[in-house]
């Protein structure tokens, strides 16, 4: 009998294992470790980079004056600990907010929220993602579950050299929004979508999984918001494929609410009703496709330096305390 390796399970084992150990080796550090290295890293800022990362700061936290944390929904830094004993960890996320708050005061206190996210808050909240707003918001955002939602890759494959299709593949529950995409292309040529799990409306809408090395086969890739963001976006828009996708309601530490239409990404009406007039236009202007695909890589290209994300991450948990009075 012939026993056949599947090298992207042990490539995922490995990359689990290194997750859980180098987290785990990090929290039982002390954290006057950690406090040292960010202040150092602040320190080091050159008047550039200051700027830059001022202007991030401001877009994640942006809580309304005399914001105050409500002590009984909130827990204090020195209280903030792995939930051993509860049984939906968010391992994650814990991880992703710890290494930012630890930094700072063990009498600090903050609200967290884990998870997907489509709502506001009544008090300051840190959490991965928010309805996108140009005013106050009480969400402030951090990079949370970064090692789903933030993942960029080289693609080695030229636009042109790709299929003129789009596609798309995800899950898909109690979101109308993706279902109405099925409903209108699950037959049409020009596109292969489909949803993986099983309970769907209609047995046409049941797909096989595409892993992300094949969907990159396609010049278009869907974008389709889920519970709170489309957690595709990132990795879409470092590869030679286009980002397609309606506005976005909501936005994470990606800052969607940043993104221009037809420059970033190919935008498209709520309704789907020109999806396909629009992929005719870009297979039918390369040079103008070629140019959105460069435009997206310039903008995700801040967020693959993992150090200074980590050091913009910790100034806006400060910002938080700052702006909650509590430094």
């Amino acid at each position: 009998m012939r026993i056949r390796t599947d090298f992207r399970s042990i490539i995922k084992g490995y990359q689990r294992i290194s997750f859980f150990t180098g987290n785990f080796t990090r929290y039982f550090m002390p954290d006057a470790i950690f406090k040292s290295i960010f202040r150092h890293e602040e320190k080091r800022l050159s008047d550039e980079e200051r700027n830059y990362i001022a202007h991030r700061v401001d877009y994640y936290a942006r809580l309304t004056p005399e914001s105050k944390v409500d002590r009984q929904k909130s827990v204090s830094v020195g209280e903030f600990h792995f939930p051993w004993k509860e049984k939906h960890k968010f391992t994650t996320y814990f991880f992703d907010l710890y290494e930012c708050v630890r930094c700072f005061p063990s009498k600090c206190r903050f609200e967290y929220r884990m998870g997907d996210i489509e709502e506001t808050f009544d008090s300051p909240t840190f959490a991965k993602a928010r309805p996108i707003t140009d005013s106050y918001s009480n969400t402030v955002l951090l990079p949370l579950n970064k090692v789903r939602h933030f993942r960029f890759i080289d693609d080695k494959r030229q636009y042109g050299e790709k299929r003129d299709m789009i596609v798309f593949r995800n899950v898909v529950k109690r979101q109308p929004w993706r279902t109405l995409f099925l409903e209108k292309f699950i037959d049409n040529p020009m596109c292969d979508v489909g949803q993986i799990n099983k309970d769907a409306p209609d047995p046409r809408f049941v797909k096989p999984y595409i892993p992300m090395e094949d969907m990159l086969n396609f010049k278009f890739i869907a974008c389709i918001e889920g519970h709170d963001v489309a957690t595709n976006l990132k990795w879409v828009m470092s590869s030679n494929s286009i980002a397609v996708m309606p506005k976005p309601r909501i936005e994470s530490w990606f800052m969607e609410g940043t993104l221009i239409p037809d420059y970033h990404y190919i935008e498209v009406k709520a309704d789907y009703s020109d999806l396909i007039e629009k992929l005719n236009y870009y297979i039918a202007h390369p040079d103008e496709a070629q140019a959105i695909i460069e435009h997206a890589h310039e903008y995700v290209r801040p967020f693959r330096n993992r150090k200074r994300e980590l050091l913009i991450a910790r100034m806006t948990a400060g910002r938080y305390f700052e702006q909650t009075s509590q430094l």
